[in-house]
Protein backbone atom coordinates (compact mmCIF):
# COMPACT_ATOMS: atom_id res chain seq x y z
CA UNK A 1 0.00 0.00 0.00
CA UNK A 2 1.30 3.44 -0.94
CA UNK A 3 0.31 6.73 0.66
CA UNK A 4 1.17 10.17 -0.62
CA UNK A 5 0.95 13.43 1.32
CA UNK A 6 1.31 16.86 -0.22
CA UNK A 7 2.66 20.02 1.39
CA UNK A 8 3.90 23.45 0.41
CA UNK A 9 0.78 25.19 -0.84
CA UNK A 10 -0.09 28.74 0.06
CA UNK A 11 -1.05 32.22 -1.06
CA UNK A 12 1.36 34.02 -3.38
CA UNK A 13 1.30 36.89 -5.84
CA UNK A 14 1.43 36.61 -9.60
CA UNK A 15 5.01 36.10 -10.76
CA UNK A 16 6.09 34.43 -7.53
CA UNK A 17 7.42 30.91 -7.12
CA UNK A 18 6.29 28.04 -4.93
CA UNK A 19 7.55 24.50 -4.39
CA UNK A 20 5.19 21.66 -3.58
CA UNK A 21 6.32 18.41 -2.00
CA UNK A 22 4.78 14.97 -2.16
CA UNK A 23 6.05 12.50 0.44
CA UNK A 24 5.38 8.88 -0.41
CA UNK A 25 5.28 6.07 2.12
CA UNK A 26 5.27 2.42 1.28
CA UNK A 27 7.24 0.65 -1.39
CA UNK A 28 7.76 2.81 -4.47
CA UNK A 29 9.20 0.74 -7.29
CA UNK A 30 11.22 1.99 -10.23
CA UNK A 31 8.29 1.15 -12.50
CA UNK A 32 5.99 3.63 -10.78
CA UNK A 33 4.81 6.94 -12.16
CA UNK A 34 4.31 9.96 -9.91
CA UNK A 35 2.09 12.78 -11.04
CA UNK A 36 0.68 16.14 -10.12
CA UNK A 37 -2.85 17.17 -10.98
CA UNK A 38 -4.86 20.25 -10.10
CA UNK A 39 -8.50 21.11 -9.73
CA UNK A 40 -9.97 24.59 -9.63
CA UNK A 41 -13.50 25.32 -8.36
CA UNK A 42 -16.09 24.30 -10.94
CA UNK A 43 -13.53 22.61 -13.17
CA UNK A 44 -12.41 19.05 -13.74
CA UNK A 45 -9.15 17.52 -12.68
CA UNK A 46 -6.32 18.74 -14.88
CA UNK A 47 -3.01 17.00 -15.51
CA UNK A 48 0.03 19.08 -14.61
CA UNK A 49 3.13 16.88 -14.75
CA UNK A 50 4.36 13.32 -14.38
CA UNK A 51 7.72 11.74 -13.65
CA UNK A 52 9.03 8.21 -13.94
CA UNK A 53 10.29 7.13 -10.53
CA UNK A 54 12.91 4.91 -12.11
CA UNK A 55 14.28 6.92 -15.03
CA UNK A 56 13.33 10.48 -14.11
CA UNK A 57 11.67 11.05 -17.47
CA UNK A 58 9.08 13.82 -17.35
CA UNK A 59 6.03 15.07 -19.22
CA UNK A 60 4.12 18.32 -18.75
CA UNK A 61 0.84 19.93 -19.64
CA UNK A 62 1.26 22.65 -22.25
CA UNK A 63 -0.16 25.20 -19.82
CA UNK A 64 2.77 24.80 -17.41
CA UNK A 65 5.61 23.81 -19.73
CA UNK A 66 8.61 26.07 -19.21
CA UNK A 67 7.30 27.35 -15.85
CA UNK A 68 6.89 24.20 -13.72
CA UNK A 69 9.46 21.50 -13.03
CA UNK A 70 8.74 18.08 -11.54
CA UNK A 71 11.57 16.21 -9.87
CA UNK A 72 12.10 13.38 -7.42
CA UNK A 73 14.44 12.47 -4.60
CA UNK A 74 14.54 8.69 -4.43
CA UNK A 75 16.39 8.67 -1.12
CA UNK A 76 13.67 10.76 0.51
CA UNK A 77 10.78 9.11 -1.35
CA UNK A 78 9.64 12.59 -2.29
CA UNK A 79 8.46 14.25 -5.48
CA UNK A 80 8.59 18.00 -5.95
CA UNK A 81 6.79 20.46 -8.16
CA UNK A 82 8.70 23.71 -8.58
CA UNK A 83 6.31 26.37 -9.85
CA UNK A 84 7.74 29.60 -11.24
CA UNK A 85 6.11 32.65 -12.83
CA UNK A 86 2.80 31.76 -11.23
CA UNK A 87 -0.39 33.14 -12.71
CA UNK A 88 -3.85 33.61 -11.15
CA UNK A 89 -5.13 30.83 -13.43
CA UNK A 90 -2.73 28.43 -11.67
CA UNK A 91 -4.87 28.72 -8.53
CA UNK A 92 -6.24 25.29 -7.63
CA UNK A 93 -5.96 22.37 -5.26
CA UNK A 94 -2.84 20.49 -6.31
CA UNK A 95 -2.98 16.75 -5.82
CA UNK A 96 -0.16 14.22 -5.94
CA UNK A 97 -0.73 10.71 -7.27
CA UNK A 98 1.16 7.47 -7.76
CA UNK A 99 0.65 4.80 -10.38
CA UNK A 100 1.80 1.24 -9.92
CA UNK A 101 0.61 0.34 -13.42
CA UNK A 102 2.36 2.90 -15.61
CA UNK A 103 5.87 4.31 -15.55
CA UNK A 104 4.77 7.74 -16.76
CA UNK A 105 1.28 8.92 -17.69
CA UNK A 106 -0.96 11.95 -17.93
CA UNK A 107 -4.26 10.14 -17.40
CA UNK A 108 -5.92 10.26 -13.96
CA UNK A 109 -7.46 6.81 -14.50
CA UNK A 110 -3.97 5.33 -14.62
CA UNK A 111 -3.19 6.42 -11.06
CA UNK A 112 -4.27 4.27 -8.14
CA UNK A 113 -2.96 6.22 -5.14
CA UNK A 114 -4.01 9.80 -4.43
CA UNK A 115 -3.24 12.41 -1.83
CA UNK A 116 -5.66 14.89 -0.27
CA UNK A 117 -4.25 17.92 -2.02
CA UNK A 118 -2.78 21.27 -1.08
CA UNK A 119 -4.27 24.66 -1.94
CA UNK A 120 -2.37 27.08 -4.14
CA UNK A 121 -3.81 30.56 -4.55
CA UNK A 122 -2.19 33.14 -6.81
CA UNK A 123 -3.39 36.72 -6.45
CA UNK A 124 -3.14 39.25 -9.28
Amino acid sequence: QVQVVESGGGLVQAGDSLRLSCAASGRILGSYAMGWFRQAPGKGREFVASISWGTGATIYADSVKGRFTISRDNAKNTVYLQMNSLKPEDSAVYVCAASSRYSITQYPAHYNYWGQGTQVTVSS
